[in-house]
């Protein structure tokens, strides 16, 4: 729900060819991700399986800090938007016991959103109705802590308008999850958690997994965190506003079982599965089509909070990879890399983490605000304690890890911060991409 502004993070060095890089040893993977754990990077549960049996699994961390509970195997993350996923299977399940067809427009269930006559079943699992996402609308990160009933989201939804007609152009939004859902209850005349609970988790014995999580003690919920100089703790959005585009809480290896049993069609007749992997614009339903180290996978990912959730199947392969995290402050796309290339036998080369001691005093040359005639991006560089803190203007504060003298990273985007003191100038690296500053 939310993205770096100041460090866009270059997507474009994923998943890419390492030329001499050298196979990845577990032994060598474990410190790769001790190391994260141990350097606030990263805290959270993985786990790979091939042909049905787990090859790998590791957890890092707790599931909540102020009550030291520690991550387990089966600690319940939210996993966000991998709730589509769930969701479109049950919309195709309920199309297979003839209670829809994805073809019927929306206007039958929702007349008051936009275009409603125009939208059908089908353009809101793969992302194709317009409707605008709500969760980009105008308060959102300041109402979503609080419940909604189904009447005030679908009025929320509705005053959102349209972004284009429907069919046209293919765009992600939320909105169009939280309807399938309520349409899901229109059909069944059930509530959501007991449809997937009905359908889903109990014929799959799926026993780390929910829908919301007011059923647990509050000294059991996984809280989630955010990293500023330590770890801080993020407000729950309330599960009664994504419903199943992403209210969803689950462990990583009932994630795995999930995928799993999902391409083995013990959800979905082969022809039903056919359909939500095909790839519309980019779009399945409630999937994406990816390739990694060359080899084709089925995806999704989440992220709610400071949540985030991945997973991959890789059908050639028979192999699941499922990551759930409820705090990081790296970029979570090497960490999935480097578990697929120890997976795969793939080379790759480790990110390393550098650390370097540095004082209070010693931050004093490097602080002020900088500008640059190369970008119109203004940074002011502050401190708290022996922290490097970077700030862009009109932007969060970003804390950077000192790596070696007069250099800082801030890792979730790669970006390096470079100083030369004598000449109160200030270079920003990522990737290719040198910017030079100079202090004002």
């Amino acid at each position: 729900m939310s993205h770096l502004k100041f460090f866009q993070i270059l997507l474009c060095a994923l998943f890419c060819s390492l030329g001499q890089a050298q196979q990845v040893s577990q032994e060598q993977l474990d410190t790769f991700l001790n190391t994260l754990a141990q350097q606030d990077k990263f805290m959270g549960t993985l786990q790979v399986s091939r042909n049905g049996q787990k090859i790998y699994g590791t957890q890092y961390g707790f599931a909540n800090l102020e009550t030291k509970v520690p991550a387990t195997e089966n600690t319940l993350y939210r996993v966000g938007s991998i709730s589509k996923t769930f969701t479109a299977v049950l919309i195709l399940k309920a199309m297979e016991e003839g209670k829809l067809s994805l073809s019927q427009a929306l206007d039958a269930y929702f007349p008051s959103i936009p275009n409603a006559e125009k939208i059908t079943v089908a353009h809101m699992l793969n992302h194709h109705s317009g409707i605008h996402n709500f969760t980009n609308g105008p308060g959102f990160m300041e109402w979503r802590t609080q419940p909604k009933t189904e009447q005030e989201m679908v009025q929320i939804i509705a005053a959102g308008g349209s972004d284009f007609a429907p069919g046209t152009q293919a765009a992600y939004s939320n909105s169009n999850y939280v309807l399938l859902s309520y349409l899901l209850q229109q059909v069944y005349q059930q509530p959501y958690a007991l449809i997937l609970q009905e359908k889903i988790l109990t014929p799959l014995h799926l026993q780390h997994t929910q829908f919301g999580d007011t059923t647990l003690p509050e000294e059991k919920k996984t809280r989630s965190y955010t990293y500023q100089i330590s770890w801080q703790p993020v407000a729950d959005t309330h599960y009664t506003i994504p419903m199943g585009a992403g209210g969803i809480l689950m462990s990583a290896p009932d994630l795995v079982k999930f995928i799993e049993a999902l391409f083995q069609g013990k959800l979905l007749s082969k022809t039903s599965l056919e359909t939500m992997l095909t790839q519309t614009d980019g779009y399945g339903m409630g999937i994406f089509e990816a390739e990694l180290f060359h080899k084709k996978a089925y995806t999704h990912d989440g992220k709610i909070d400071g949540f985030n959730a991945f997973y991959y199947y890789f059908p050639e392969e028979k192999t699941t990879y499922a990551l759930l995290s409820n705090a990081e402050n790296y970029d979570l796309g090497q960490v999935n890399q480097a578990v697929l290339a120890y997976t795969f036998g793939e080379p790759f080369d480790l990110p390393t983490l550098p650390t370097y001691t540095v004082t209070k005093e010693d931050l004093a040359p490097y602080l002020g605000v900088y500008g640059s005639t190369e970008s119109s991006l203004v940074i002011k560089v502050t401190h708290e304690g022996n922290h490097l803190l970077a700030q862009p203007e009109g932007q969060q504060i970003y804390p950077m890890d000192a790596v070696a003298k007069d250099q800082f990273k801030h890792y979730k985007s790669g970006v390096t911060l470079e100083f030369d003191p004598s000449q109160g100038s200030m270079t920003m690296k990522q990737g290719t991409q040198n910017i030079h500053f100079t202090k004002r």
